[in-house]
């Protein structure tokens, strides 16, 4: 099911893209309120647009626009919108995206193809365990790809391990889609009830909202702890509410693949200029084949690099490295400068720490100051010198560690207002 295109020459992949970028370019100007305006005001005739070189000459879309003018995005009808979805809200305030049928279509064939990455194929069960309601699109977004394909899926939400268990062993999927720090959670209610989880089927694990990769590709201590004990392959894949695009793994594991007929995609630095290649940057896209919210030159606010080597299976596409960092996540502490990706990395090294979470405010001094609050299965001052430890092997520098209750940690964690588990706090004045 892998489209020609991204198997076609690089000239003919930039060749599409062109065309496709003129065409949304003189929709958004027709039909957008925003860009209409935009454009207006930065005196852009879009007609001189004619390479994707030219998005240079293009002003830069941010999340801040979209809170600010939300509904002057719009280019249909408020009775031509057919789903209407909501960004999580991790970097401020929720922006509702309105679907129309052609873009829950387009939504459709997106994760079609980028579930075709993974292996997932014609005939396949699949167990759907995140939250398909609540106005989240990857839910919905993920039940109408695997319906394109003719696959078989299992609705049964996120959590409840013995739930998930009950529906793995009754149906038998061979593929399950899943927040992957939640498959240990599957591994450990196995091995307290006898369930023998290395033959029940299942072949893989597409995983969302968690780093499976370091920076070479080589397994993050999460992705590792997983696939030390339960023999599955995971599929990392990176998308977002903005983009309606997924970036999936294909078996080789050496980034997300780029789906040339749907997005553009740039890697852009502090002066929205297009880093070095190979150097990271924001990652920045223009969405292609969306009726009713496209975005032009939409900063992710993700820290990101591009890869462009040939991948063995025979894709031509560029693919998105693994997420360094969020832009405003970022933490400047004691000169060094961190993202909470590698904070976490090191802490799910240890297996003594049942739960944490990492809160960044500001001290009186008006820099960043962490606290990283842990709880654990002994408390010892032993424990917390080989965290602290390992923190400024690897860091070089170490945040201050206090010990708390699982309890605790539990309800700020699973907090039932969000989709996913929150283990970042950013409380910082600016």
């Amino acid at each position: 099911m892998i489209p020609a295109i991204e198997k076609a020459s690089l000239s003919e992949i930039k060749s599409l893209q062109e065309q496709k970028l003129l065409e949304v370019l003189a929709y958004v100007n027709q039909n957008s309120p925003f860009y209409k305006r935009l454009f207006s005001k930065e005196n852009i005739d879009v007609s001189q647009i004619k390479s994707i070189a030219d998005l240079q000459l293009l002003p830069v879309t941010t999340k801040e626009d979209l809170q600010k003018y939300n509904d002057d995005f719009l280019c249909v009808p408020a009775n031509q919108i057919i789903d209407y979805a909501t960004t999580s809200g991790t970097l401020g305030n929720p922006v509702t995206f309105g679907l129309s049928d052609k873009d829950l279509d387009r939504l459709a064939y997106n994760e079609a193809i980028s579930f075709d990455c993974a292996g997932i194929k014609e005939g396949d069960i699949v167990q759907l365990m995140t939250t398909i309601d609540r106005r989240f699109m990857a839910g919905l977004a993920y039940f109408l790809g695997l319906r394109k394909m003719k696959v078989g899926v299992i609705r049964v939400g996120a959590g409840i391990p013995e739930l998930q268990w009950d529906s793995i062993l009754k149906y038998k999927p061979n593929y399950l889609i899943t927040v992957p720090s939640f498959l240990l959670k599957l591994i450990e209610y196995a091995e307290a009830n006898n369930i023998d989880y290395n033959n029940c089927g299942i072949k893989g694990a597409i995983c969302i909202g968690e780093s499976l990769r370091n920076q070479d590709f080589s397994m993050t201590v999460l992705s590792k702890k997983i696939t030390d004990k339960w023999n599955i392959k995971l599929f990392s894949t990176y998308a977002s509410t903005e983009m309606s695009t997924a970036f999936t793994e294909c078996e080789h594991s050496v980034g997300g693949h780029h789906h040339p007929e749907l997005i553009i995609v740039e890697v852009l630095d502090e002066n929205n200029k297009p880093v070095i290649e190979g150097e990271s940057g924001e990652l920045t896209f223009t969405t292609l084949g969306i009726e009713a919210m496209p975005l032009v030159r939409f900063k992710t606010g993700d820290i990101v690099q591009l890869h462009t080597d040939p991948c063995a299976c025979g894709r031509n596409t560029l693919r998105v490295g693994p997420v360094i960092g969020r832009k405003l996540q970022m933490i400047k502490y004691k000169g060094t400068t961190l993202y909470p990706p590698a904070m976490i990395d090191i802490l799910n090294d240890f297996d003594t720490i049942e739960n944490y979470i990492i809160v960044i405010s500001t001290n009186e001094l008006g820099t960043d100051e962490i606290v990283i609050k842990i709880a654990v299965k002994q408390e010892s001052e032993a424990v917390l010198y080989k965290i602290k430890d390992h923190f400024r092997a690897k860091l070089r520098v170490t945040p201050k560690i206090e010990f708390t209750s699982k309890e605790e940690l539990q309800a700020l964690i699973y907090n039932p207002m969000s989709r996913k588990p929150i283990h970042f706090f950013d409380n910082r004045t600016n």
